[in-house]
């Protein structure tokens, strides 16, 4: 088959947002300000899970590609998660984050909260990236296209709605919000300009498409536990 013409690959792309997680009833109940202090704990322990996991899926990507120019490119995502030293990095202020809900950074980090159904979401995530072809592995990474303006709202609502949230506890989000703008320009033209064929183009889309579903996956877990007691 031959390729389309990029813009109808890149609108190919976006017509998955409704897909992505921002429109999830837990979303919904945690912007309009509806959530438990347990259920916002339940959800930072497990999306700790995801973002702690995320530096793997990087290196994974690294590991595969044979791009001097994209790896170099690629690896200031794992220093953005990692940071350079330790208390550093969006891990770290994920972390913060959590213990501003009340949690501790004992359970936060033996993760003793985090439910089977988040566990076989993010680690089929992060085995996506280690045996998919290094293109569909960053495609699968275009959720960052849809992520600032969600980003936004979370943050808003959160200082909103759920005022005793110490303002240290949104470092990520405030630090995040800058930096996924850029890396989701970049992304789209990495998958764009070595998506070659049409069979790697709608390989593209479906990696995509999974990891909406992996995202949704988690917060299905999270929304159906939470509500019963404490993490």
């Amino acid at each position: 088959m031959t390729a389309v013409a990029p813009a109808e690959f890149v609108a190919e792309l976006r017509a998955l947002a409704p897909r992505y997680w921002d429109s999830h009833p837990f979303h919904l109940r945690m912007h309009a300000g509806q959530l438990s202090k347990h259920e916002l704990q339940a959800w930072a322990a497990n999306r700790w899970y995801y973002q702690r996991c995320i530096a793997q899926k990087d290196a994974a990507i690294l590991s595969n590609c044979p791009s001097p120019e994209i790896r170099r490119q690629w690896r200031e995502r794992i220093i953005w998660h990692d940071g350079t030293r330790p208390g550093e990095g969006g891990a770290e202020n994920w972390i913060r984050l959590a213990e501003a809900v009340g949690l501790t950074r004992e359970e936060v980090l033996d993760e003793r909260h985090v439910l089977p159904g988040t566990r076989f979401a993010v680690d089929a995530y992060v085995n996506f990236a280690r045996t998919k072809p290094w293109v569909e592995a960053i495609a699968s990474g275009l959720t960052e296209m849809f992520s600032g303006a969600l980003m936004r709202r979370r943050l808003a609502a959160l200082r909103e709605q759920y005022p005793w949230i110490a303002e240290e506890g949104f470092a990520y989000f405030t630090n995040r919000i800058e930096a996924v703008a850029g890396e989701g320009r970049a992304t789209l033209d990495i998958v764009v300009e070595h998506s070659l064929t049409r069979e790697q183009q709608l390989a593209a889309v479906a990696a995509l498409s999974f990891k909406c579903d992996v995202l949704r996956a988690v917060l299905d877990a999270v929304d159906y536990y939470s509500g019963k007691g404490k993490p």
